[in-house]
């Protein structure tokens, strides 16, 4: 073991009967670790991780390479390795608040609103199965964490349900909170498509995005007791974000698979 007690606290050893790669077992690690904030005031260095888990320099490579290319770690030639606190992480299959998301991962929130307004909207119409002149409160919103944009947002709201929020400030709030606190109800089912995109020149304007950067567009119908309530569009930085699947053996995965109509 290191003889650096700064990253032996909480070392747990690698099991050399597993199945399971070295490296692979060190990445699981390695993410246990900083789920965990162990690495607050610097990430080890690849020799450090080979004393510590007794592993070859190649092993302890490999594994840091797998987080850097999750954007979970930064590689940088002259500063070594850093942690990205800028980088978050959500697992497939429930329901979530990206406001919460953040800020339970200890960055700040805060939004700026680029339209909220009465409008209609034929596929919002086709989604939640009303009639295609139907009116919606049409909410747009710049999501920036830690200052910085982290995804574009919009949400059509049957006007029926959603009139009272028209007056609402979304610079620092929940939209699900604000659903709960006025109108006592807030998605509970409903399902979300997740594809990769290659955003428009005005989005990746808006998001900082230089050219080549992956992004997400995230679809999501969501229903409170079978009646839908909300179809949501988001686009996500694919540099800041990373989706999981969570999984046990006899039990269904956070993952469907969709085809693609062409």
């Amino acid at each position: 073991m290191s003889e650096n007690a700064e990253f032996a606290e909480g070392a747990k050893r690698l099991d050399r009967s597993s199945p399971l790669p070295l490296w692979a077992q060190l990445e699981a690690e390695l993410r246990r670790r900083l789920e965990a904030c162990d690495f607050t005031v610097r990430f080890p260095t690849d020799l450090e991780l080979t004393d510590l888990y007794e592993v070859s320099r190649h092993t302890a490579r490999h594994a840091v390479s797998r987080l850097n290319a999750d954007g979970i770690v930064k590689r940088e030639r002259g500063r070594g390795t850093t942690v990205n606190q800028g980088h978050f992480e959500q697992s497939l299959g429930a329901l979530y608040s990206l406001f919460r998301l953040v800020e339970d991962g200890g960055g700040t929130q805060c939004s700026e609103v680029l339209t909220l307004e009465v409008t209609t909207d034929k596929r919002a119409s086709k989604e939640l199965d009303l009639p295609h002149d139907a009116q919606f409160v049409r909410l747009d919103r710049l999501r920036m964490a830690d200052d910085q944009p982290l995804a574009i947002d919009r949400v059509w709201l049957p006007l029926e349900l959603a009139r009272p929020l028209l007056d609402t400030d979304f610079s620092h709030t929940a939209l699900y909170d604000e659903l709960e606190q006025t109108l006592q109800t807030r998605p509970n089912q409903g399902w979300e498509r997740i594809s990769p995109v290659v955003p428009n020149a005005t989005d990746r304007d808006l998001l900082g995005l230089e050219s080549g950067v992956a992004a997400f567009s995230l679809e999501r119908r969501g229903c409170y007791d079978g009646q839908p309530i909300e179809w949501r569009v988001t686009l996500i930085r694919g540099d800041r974000f990373t989706f999981l699947a969570d999984w046990s053996t006899g039990k269904g995965s956070g993952m469907r698979l969709s085809m693609v109509e062409g």
